[in-house]
């Protein structure tokens, strides 16, 4: 199957002929990595516009923490968070993701400006489906087993690759049915979205599996607990690990990183072109 090379965000149509990585803007307090460093939405703002100078493509920005064990955050306290960065972020050159599973936030979101949403949910919820399909924003369909409180406790499969990839399979058809073109889909298999370090590796060995669904990649691997599980380094210390894996998911076809370490991903992935193109 041919994969889809340009992705349609809103205004935006982006070039996937080679790989783009996506930056991480954390509007949170408990976030795993990064959480209270943007909670300020001066901070977050400001943060935002420094990937764009570091090379980020895309800045996706989120008000709900999603690591395991994160607790939910009420609607009016996430649309309080992601809102006035969105609406500050006004005229940047690169497109606004918004990360999260509410219909309503991704609505406001969507108004105030940002052109894709990032679910966790792949878009279960019916109300989301219908937000996004009458938009013309991108949206990025995750894979995960469970939610973020209990995902990580006994996560199980028969053959990981081939559940992911199905998920994700039977997710695209339903969005192309409600209406939203191919052209405006990413995937991503949730790295981290109850899965054991070993069904995250089976994952990573085996991502070219899922660029046969016809539509990008999307890998976000970035400082994630398997990554210190290998290399036994704290959250703080990844940034070559995550690097390293960054890479990896592009050899497999991957067309989006989704980093916190935009300049170091994008320095290496200009080597990687350079050799590769």
């Amino acid at each position: 199957m041919t994969v889809v090379m340009l992705l349609h965000c809103g205004q935006f149509r982006l070039d996937l002929s080679r790989p783009l990585v996506m930056g991480i803007v954390n509007v949170t307090p408990d976030s795993f990595s990064d959480g209270g460093q943007h909670l300020r939405h001066e901070a977050a703002i400001a943060h935002a516009h420094q990937l764009v100078k570091d090379g980020a493509a895309i800045i996706d920005i989120g008000g709900e923490s999603t690591r395991p064990g994160a607790q939910p955050v009420g609607l009016q306290e996430e649309l309080d968070r992601v809102l006035p960065v969105i609406d500050g972020l006004r005229g940047i050159p690169v497109p606004i993701s918004i990360d999260t599973c509410k219909p309503e936030v991704m609505r406001a979101a969507l108004a105030a400006g940002a052109s894709m949403v990032n679910d966790i949910n792949a878009l279960q919820d019916a109300d989301a489906m219908q937000v996004v399909a009458a938009s013309d924003a991108a949206v990025c369909l995750m894979h995960k087993q469970g939610d973020p409180q209990t995902m990580q406790q006994q996560p199980r499969y028969e053959d990981a690759v081939a559940e992911v990839s199905e998920f994700l399979r039977g997710r695209i058809a339903a969005a192309e049915a409600a209406g939203i073109a191919r052209e405006r889909i990413a995937i991503d298999p949730g790295f981290g979205f109850g899965k054991t370090l070993a069904h995250n590796l089976d994952l990573l060995r085996h991502l070219d599996r899922l660029y046969e669904l016809g539509v990008p990649v999307l890998a976000g691997l970035s400082r994630k607990a398997m990554l210190g599980a290998i290399t036994g380094q704290d959250v703080d210390h990844r940034v070559a690990a995550s690097v390293a894996a960054a890479l990896i998911t592009v050899q497999r076809g991957a067309s989006i990183v989704r980093v916190h370490d935009v300049r170091e991903t994008v320095d290496a992935l200009k080597v990687w072109n350079t050799i590769n193109y």
